[in-house]
């Protein structure tokens, strides 16, 4: 089930699927460890002798969050029962600690006994083996540990701070269920400790006056030992639970850039899920300068693992975004992150963890007896690329010195190195990770990159290596029009396979092919470019009441449509529908000629779930998410796109450009 309303500070992060449940808790990394495994943790209500989980029917959801906030807004109704209930769930924005705050409204006219149940069915580092719950009555808590990872339950209302009930037992052991099972009476057995696979269920009791509210707030700490979430929790309580959650209000408030000054131009929506975007963004990256491809732990039932990885290419290109948003903080600690993971040879490996180790992977080092390298070439290639657009924005020149020979010059050397005799990059695994070749959108990074080098070597008076590249890029754009282009069908291979007389085209349609315009410095007027790109449009328009653009010509990653695969060349993709309105605003000529990319950008807005998050592909004819949400990199792509239209904008529109300047003033 997709993943809604994530919050988190860069050291927690705290997802809900879309019925509103916890789902899963990262800890003290975005990404690591999955204190969950994926488990749900519920939350229940107890009400004159009523009861029900809020998974359950007779539940209307309202999944939000308050604007330009990590802040959230979530109404539950249920008629049957009597009862309103509205939750802000927060992150603090400094300390490790997570929040819900339970408004509870009566609706029936009389009096109400209400109990707020919140079941916690933790995995400590990732598996229930060996974790301890106990009840803590210094604190009036329940404390769940193992090693050097606590997480301490408590609650409090505005007369009180402590539990009124809570439970402690055994989980999918021996036959049980878990605590969640106690509470469906109201009543918590209140025993004192558990080893093993352990859960706990934490209560609160409210008296709902007629027609009236009545307030609570639970929360959960997290620390590396008993002494630091107790100083925590004690910190919590003397600041006031109400203040901690209305100062991470204001702090996001601050944080987020609004739509720019010229915002007017864009519909409401586009303009709201623009900063949401940015703002989801964040809860995916650690704030040790990982960039999280997604945190969504569903996705391990497919295929055995999941996306809380770094992949430099998909970091590369978020941190674009992130620097046209002028978050430089942010891109500063992805390079540094960089920095201190890529070989010292220059290039990077498949992905790695957030703490910067090797992650799993199913790149070969040996095929068919042969070494050969584990990688996807456009990972380093774009990353350089990446920095140079940061530097460009920035000019941090005592930021790029100390990254200049092992970001900068070595990997260029690398890729200058890492060339077959007609000066194409040797064969590497594709941005889709799943063929290996020698491929378009790899071509295309590494000359962006070659050409970022060179600047940056001219800018440092490296004129000998500044010259070399420039002539490597050259020399790799000839090689690439020279072997890659079809003329028969005036377009792009996506990827091409060495043989004895030359190369071995594959002519898929691939949406990656935007590259050619998007890295290489070729411009959109150039016939080749122009034939790509109308090509892909033609081959890969989802041709159903749900629109969008696919990645390639039948693709098999959750694959529905598998006849028809004309009208549905594959799902639609947020990312893929982008770059066709990257290409578009690139090539407009005029204002006119902008609608299609804004008829794209309201597209993401219509498939995004009203809370603004954004999946990484949609069912072509129910546009249900698909795949892993929220992922990163379709929400920095969103964020790219409506700047670059709004750029273009002002270039096209002199009114649009006085009306930016009047507002900036």
């Amino acid at each position: 089930m997709p993943r809604d309303i994530p919050v988190g500070n860069g050291d927690l992060l705290v997802t809900f699927d879309k019925t509103y449940r916890v789902r899963d808790i990262y800890y003290p990394n975005v990404g690591r460890y999955n204190h969950t495994d994926g488990h749900i943790q519920r939350f229940g209500v107890w009400v004159d002798g009523m009861f029900a989980w809020i998974e359950e029917l007779g539940w209307e959801r309202t999944l939000a969050y308050i604007p330009n906030t990590l802040v959230t807004s979530v109404t539950l109704r249920n008629k049957h029962l009597g009862l309103e209930i509205t939750c802000n769930d927060a992150v603090d924005f400094h300390h490790p600690v997570y929040l819900r705050r339970s408004i509870v409204r009566d609706l029936t006219g009389r009096d109400r006994d209400v109990r707020l149940l919140m079941h916690w069915d933790l995995s400590v580092r990732g598996t229930p083996v060996g974790d301890t719950a106990n009840y803590d009555p210094t604190t009036s808590s329940v404390v769940v540990y193992k090693d050097d990872s606590y997480f301490l339950f408590s609650a409090g209302d505005e007369n009180k701070t402590g539990l009124d009930n809570w439970a402690i037992g055994t989980k999918r052991v021996r036959g049980a269920e878990g605590t969640w099972r106690d509470a469906e009476d109201g009543i918590l057995g209140r025993n004192a400790i558990s080893q093993g696979s352990v859960d706990t269920t934490i209560g609160v009791n409210l008296q709902v006056p007629a027609n009236g509210t009545a307030k609570a707030t639970t929360w959960m700490v997290c620390g590396k030992s008993y002494k630091d979430v107790k100083a925590i929790h004690t910190r919590l309580v003397d600041l006031g639970h109400d203040r901690m959650i209305e100062r991470t209000h204001a702090y996001w408030n601050l944080w987020v850039r609004r739509a720019p000054a010229d915002a007017d131009e864009l519909p409401p929506a586009v303009a709201d899920l623009f900063t949401r975007s940015q703002l989801v963004l964040r809860t995916q990256i650690d704030n040790g300068g990982a960039i999280i491809a997604a945190n969504d732990s569903d996705i391990t039932q497919f295929g055995g693992d999941h996306y809380s990885y770094c992949w430099p290419r998909d970091g590369a290109l978020v941190a674009y975004g992130l620097i046209l948003a002028d978050q430089s903080e942010l891109s500063r600690a992805f390079f540094r992150f960089c920095q201190r993971v890529i070989q010292p040879e220059g290039y990077f490996l498949h992905k790695y963890t957030p703490t910067g180790d090797m992650a799993s992977s199913w790149h070969p080092w040996i095929i068919e007896g042969q070494r050969v390298m584990p990688i996807q070439q456009d990972e380093t290639a774009l990353v350089l690329w990446a920095l140079r657009r940061h530097f460009e924005r920035f000019r941090d020149v005592e930021f790029i010195k100390p990254l200049y020979t092992p970001l900068i010059l070595r990997p260029a050397q690398w890729m200058l190195c890492y060339r077959d005799h007609n000066g194409l990059p040797q064969q590497s695994w594709d941005l889709w990770e799943e063929r290996r070749g020698v491929h378009l959108f790899t071509v295309c990074a590494t000359i962006g990159a070659l050409k970022a080098a060179a600047a940056f070597c001219s800018d440092f008076g490296d004129h000998d290596h500044a010259m070399a590249f420039r002539e490597g890029a050259d020399r790799m754009i000839a090689a690439m029009r020279r072997h890659m282009w079809n003329p028969a069908e005036r377009r792009f291979a996506r990827n091409v396979v060495p043989t004895k007389d030359g190369y071995r085209l594959d002519m898929t349609a691939d949406a990656a092919n935007y590259a050619i315009f998007a890295f290489t410095g070729l411009s959109v007027d150039d016939e080749m470019v122009q034939g790509e790109m109308t090509n892909a449009r033609e081959r890969l328009a989802v041709k159903t009441g749900v629109g969008g653009y696919a990645r390639y010509e039948r693709d098999y990653y959750h694959q529905i449509e598998r006849d028809n695969v004309e009208q549905v060349p594959g799902n639609p993709w947020v990312i893929c529908s982008l770059w066709r309105a990257q290409y578009v605003i690139a090539s407009a000529r005029s204002v006119a000629e902008l609608k299609e990319a804004m008829d794209l950008l309201e597209w993401c807005a219509w498939r995004c779930e009203r809370s603004g998050v954004l999946a990484e592909q949609y069912h072509p004819y129910s546009g249900d998410a698909i795949s892993v949400s929220p992922l990163t990199w379709s929400h920095a792509t969103f964020i790219i796109v409506v700047l670059e239209y709004l750029n273009k904008l002002r270039e096209l529109s002199p009114a649009a450009a006085q009306r930016a300047s009047v507002s900036a003033v």
